[in-house]
C-alpha cells in the first residue's frame, strides 16, 4: 500500500465541483484510492458522493491510499503524487 498526505487547498474543501474535478482525477487513475482525515475511516476516492459527504474542508490534511494492485509501483506513485499535487490547487476544471 503507498500513502501520502496533502493538504485540501480549495477554498470550498472537496465540494461540488471541486470533488468533481478530484473524483474525476481519481477514476482516470484506475486505481482504488481512498482518502481519510484525522483518524476516521477512509472514503472511496472514486465515489463523489461518498468524497463530498466525508466534509473535507480547506486546509484539512488528508492521507491518499492505494491498497493493492497489480499495476508496477512507479505508476501507483506517479498517479498518487499527481492527485496530491491536484489537492494542493483550487480544483478548478479548465473551460
Amino acid at each position: 500500500m503507498y500513502t501520502r498526505k496533502a493538504t485540501i487547498a480549495a477554498s470550498v474543501g472537496l465540494h461540488s465541483r471541486p470533488a468533481a474535478v478530484f473524483v474525476r482525477a481519481v477514476n482516470q487513475t484506475g486505481l482504488p484510492i481512498t482518502l481519510a482525515k484525522d483518524g476516521l475511516p477512509p472514503v472511496d476516492g472514486r465515489s463523489l458522493l461518498e468524497v463530498m459527504a466525508a466534509d473535507f474542508l480547506c486546509g484539512t490534511e488528508v492521507e491518499i491510499a492505494v491498497g493493492p494492485t497489480p499495476v508496477d509501483d512507479h505508476t501507483v506513485r506517479a498517479a498518487v503524487d499527481h492527485l496530491a499535487e491536484l489537492l494542493r490547487t483550487e480544483l478548478i476544471s479548465p473551460s
